[in-house]
């Protein structure tokens, strides 16, 4: 090979992992992402250098410190693995990098349910029916259904303090004073926060946008924050009031790092979100099957 000429693979969608064999995220900080061999390598603080697989990677999240050449960015982009830019261990999530997609047939499905009232509204009833399984929401409107689930959600918070044993004072958080909340909401918004990174990724990847949605309006990532709900449950409120008495009074970034990491797995979060989408826009599965 001739000096200075580079061998680039060419990747195409059908030789791609799906969302669902990939690893939901890899989080960085305080180092830089370059090209090594048309592969990207990680360089951190102490110039130790990893290579990243990020064919495998759903998505990077880069937090603070870190940077990334306009190379390691094309090779991401084209592995299908999406960059997001976050706070600290993604206490915030600040922006993705748009993820170029074959085609728009996702994307036109999704427009097409949320510019219609009558099935945006059937799209947000079937969101609602996997947090009301036994309830009748035939005829309810957007706004009846909203004031259900924050009735649930109000009593989820006290039924987890109860069985968990753990004071609370109910969901407090101010943005740009992460530390004043109690552990329980510490907690709460970091796993949430993290939550949003993962599932914006994974919006991207598969077509869709995170900026139409069905319930959430008025703010930047609605269909991210309509899918979150689906799944807050497990992954952000019980582990918070699980590890608070664990943490004692103290935050401790890496044990829920790891406790969230541990129950994204074990859901398969990634797996299910393809699925749940489908699901929800009342795509059959035998109709899935066919595309």
């Amino acid at each position: 090979m001739a000096n200075g000429q580079r061998l680039f693979v060419k990747v195409t969608r059908e030789s791609l992992p799906q969302v669902k064999d990939r690893y939901p995220f890899l989080y960085l900080e305080r180092g830089r992402l370059e090209i090594d061999d048309s592969s990207i390598k990680w360089i951190d603080s102490e110039n130790n250098v990893v290579p990243l697989p990020v064919a495998t990677l759903n998505a990077l999240l880069l937090g603070p410190g870190t940077s990334i050449t306009h190379e390691a960015v094309k090779t991401a982009v084209a592995a299908n693995c999406s960059v997001c830019w976050v706070g600290e261990d993604s206490l915030l999530f600040y922006a993705a990098g748009f993820l170029p997609t074959a085609d728009t047939r996702n994307l036109k499905q999704q427009i097409e349910l949320a510019s219609d009232a009558k099935k945006s509204l059937e799209v947000a009833s079937r969101m609602f029916a996997r947090r009301f399984p036994d309830a009748d929401l035939v005829g309810k409107s957007l706004k009846e259904m909203m004031g259900m689930e924050g009735h649930r959600v109000r009593t989820l918070y006290q039924q987890k303090a109860e069985e968990y044993q753990v004071g609370w004072k109910g969901r407090q958080f101010t943005p740009g004073k992460f530390e004043l909340g109690d552990v329980t909401n510490q907690v709460l918004t970091a796993a949430n926060a993290a939550l949003y990174g993962i599932l914006c990724s994974a919006v991207h990847s598969m077509g869709y946008s995170p900026r139409i949605g069905f319930i959430h309006s008025g703010s930047p990532l609605p269909f991210v924050y309509d899918l979150a709900d689906l799944y807050k449950e497990q992954l952000c409120i019980d582990l918070a009031f699980s590890l608070t008495r664990e943490l004692a009074g103290r935050y401790d970034k890496h044990k829920v790092s790891a406790g969230f990491r541990r129950r994204v797995l074990e859901m398969d979060l990634l797996a299910k979100v393809g699925d749940d989408i489908q699901d929800i826009f009342g795509v059959s599965r035998a109709r899935r099957n066919r595309k």
